[in-house]
């Protein structure tokens, strides 16, 4: 995932990002009186022992702090007592933060944290994914169950295209090796130089595509050129509502070029007692990348507030 801007609506101004300067303020602090076992009696690190908050966390693009709202009230629904840190910045802020105690719980997508991590890590599955991962993750910290929901790059087609060649959601990037050659396929301009990109889709399914049209990341552009058939095949973000509204189909990526994107919770050891990580979990092994996309539709697009939405998903699943 490039990035996940597509969720536009801003934050509630009663939760804004005023805690930022704060909170990087006394990273070095915290830091410097961390234990590596994480028992240091931060009561955000003991399990809440102390009665301290759990304090769940969010980077800085709209999809991480819905995410985070569905966290924590779920959380809430159990009896933890929560305190939401939104918007704080990118993950080379908030892992650093995570790490010292200044946040416990953070929504996280699998493949970026490894990138992170580890940029030259290539896993071919979802369990490559999560032991390359637990190679290089700070000793205080840990993972809980990966959602299904992926927000990823994808090879997405227009609704006009999907009709003409009976393309499905069930169908394969693979299916489009006999088209491809009357294709017009839009992204940004890197896009084609990359492995995740026109490169790959040669090299792994074998595609030779009319022609190629730069555009921007899954954003107004290329939105722009998918809906109006400026180009018939474009590179969009899967949780993007878009897809939803103007009946556009993504295509599946049986070889995994485009890796893992699953959202998965990235929690400070001790910080959760187990109804806690319960109640993560079983959020978790509900969100697919349809629910997801869905949630964001309704902040996006309806322009409701994502607390609400959370909440509202979280009451019809049964979790809260």
């Amino acid at each position: 995932m490039t990035s996940t801007t597509h969720i536009g609506r801003p934050l509630r101004k009663n939760r804004g990002a005023a805690v930022v300067a704060a909170l990087v303020a006394a990273t070095a602090a915290l830091a410097g009186c961390s234990s590596e076992d994480g028992k240091d009696g931060n009561p955000l690190t003991d399990g809440g022992t102390g009665g301290g908050s759990v304090v769940v966390g969010s980077n800085n693009f709209p999809e991480s702090n819905l995410l985070a709202d569905i966290y924590g009230e779920a959380l809430k629904a159990k009896g933890v007592k929560v305190t939401y840190k939104p918007n704080i910045g990118s993950r080379e802020t908030t892992y650093g933060l995570i790490k010292n105690g200044s946040v416990s719980v953070l929504p996280e997508y699998n493949g970026a944290l490894l990138a992170h991590l580890d940029q030259k890590a290539a896993p071919k599955t979802l369990a490559e994914t999560t032991a390359a991962i637990d190679a290089k993750l700070d000793s205080r910290l840990t993972l809980l169950d990966p959602a299904p929901a992926q927000d990823k790059d994808s090879v997405t087609v227009n609704a006009a295209t999907a009709k003409k060649y009976h393309l499905t959601g069930k169908s394969s990037i693979a299916d489009l090796k006999g088209i491809a050659k009357d294709l017009v396929i839009g992204a940004s301009p890197e896009f084609q130089t990359r492995k995740q990109g026109l490169v790959g889709l040669k090299s792994v399914y074998g595609l030779r595509f009319k022609s190629f049209k730069a555009l921007d990341t899954s954003g107004p552009l290329t939105l722009a050129a998918l809906k109006q058939n400026t180009v018939q095949v474009a590179d969009i973000f899967t949780t993007d509502p878009n897809i939803s509204k103007e009946k556009f189909v993504v295509l599946q990526d049986p070889e995994g070029l485009f890796g893992f994107q699953n959202v998965q919770p990235l929690v400070r050891k001790g910080a959760l007692s187990k109804k806690g990580v319960a109640a993560l979990n079983a959020v978790s092994a509900e969100l697919d990348t349809a629910t997801l996309r869905e949630l964001g539709a309704q902040v996006h697009t309806q322009r409701k507030d994502p607390l609400d939405v959370a909440r509202a998903w979280l009451k019809s699943e049964g979790l809260a």
